[in-house]
């Protein structure tokens, strides 16, 4: 058993249980992941990355497996249609990985198309072999992410979580919906319960949890090891701190927003208080993005929409920060903007 996986939980009763960060590709650069372990988050996972890039060692795409001492556990995912090319992937990430995390979920029509992330869904026998032919490859554990299935017959992903078990798969993560689904509707918490259910291995849910209320039901009706939270996080990384306050989990005095600005927090409005928590994210997301990649100005740019998104004036603060003369005024500008609302 891995010290970074640990048993199959029984039954929620309230306890914490760990919360992920998911691997999203233009979202989860290793600035914002230390940002979402400040904030609350217990695990982190790279952006997917594609298997054949890295095992022809593209600049690019080993740039986004780059990690910090700080990162436990550093888990690096990959995703491809070649069973040789993960393997050959996974094993040279094995010496700096505490965990190799493959991804069977993604949705995306340009990873589908190579029968790749959600598409192997509709190749069980295949997908199954790859994960098999990783595992015998390398000496760390091997974590799996998945849907329900492809949306095109029955739902298979209890038989393939099974399987992947049987083979030595260390834990399994089950996003609620199948891929025809992609990202609409409502993920089906009871289909991951029935594979919680089904194997030993411990079963992390993934599928719209969006704050406290969506966590509790979530494990409520899933019992699940733990929760990944993707689209919730883009520009929310808090949501990690304010889940554990929200369910019991810490005090609100630790998240460290709060901490820095004491009694000051509670004197401001509600928008007051979003516009220093994103303050306080933002000028985090800077200070790591200087500890480790550099300012990136297209990261940066992605990261400023979402921070912003649906604050008062935050299109046209965008807008002109688009024309900043450096990376550093656009950083600049946005902590200014922020800065500039949080006393409301």
């Amino acid at each position: 058993m891995s010290e970074h996986i640990g048993a199959k939980p029984g039954a929620w009763e309230g306890e914490a249980r760990p919360l992920f960060l998911a691997p999203m590709a233009g979202v989860s650069d290793l600035p914002f992941r230390l940002l979402a372990k400040a904030c609350g988050a217990d695990v982190t996972i790279t952006e997917f990355t594609n298997s054949t890039a890295l095992s022809r060692e593209a600049a690019m795409s080993w740039r986004k497996m780059e990690s910090h001492a700080t990162e436990i556990p550093f888990i690096p995912q990959i995703f491809g249609g070649d069973a040789g090319d993960m393997a050959t992937a996974a094993e040279m990430l094995a010496p700096t990985a505490d965990i190799i995390d493959l991804n069977f979920g993604c949705p995306a029509p340009k990873v589908t198309k190579i029968c790749a992330g959600a598409a192997l869904m509709g190749e069980p026998e295949s997908l199954v072999s790859m994960v098999d032919g990783i595992i015998q490859r390398v000496d760390v554990p091997v974590t799996a992410k998945m849907r329900l299935g492809t949306g095109q017959g029955a739902n298979n992903a209890l038989d393939i979580c099974k399987e992947l078990e049987n083979i030595g798969t260390s834990r399994l993560c089950v996003h609620g919906r199948t891929l025809r689904q992609r990202y609409s509707g409502e993920a089906d918490w009871n289909s991951i319960k029935r594979i919680v259910d089904g194997v030993e291995v411990p079963v992390v849910a993934n599928g719209d949890v969006v704050d406290a209320a969506s966590a509790q039901l979530c494990l409520e009706t899933t019992g699940a090891a733990g929760l990944m939270i993707g689209r919730g996080a883009i520009g929310r990384p808090a949501i990690f701190g304010e889940i554990k306050v929200g369910l019991g989990w810490i005090a609100e005095e630790e998240l460290p927003w709060i901490k820095e600005l004491g009694e000051d927090w509670y004197q401001r409005s509600t928008i007051g208080r979003a516009f220093a928590t994103r303050k306080w994210c933002w000028d985090k997301y800077i200070e790591y993005s200087h500890q480790t990649s550099g300012l990136q100005p297209r990261w940066m740019q992605r990261h400023a929409v979402a921070f912003t998104k649906g604050l008062p004036g935050a299109k046209k603060i965008r807008n002109r920060m688009h024309g900043a003369p450096t990376p550093e005024d656009f950083a600049k500008g946005i902590s200014d903007y922020l800065a500039a609302n949080t006393s409301e």
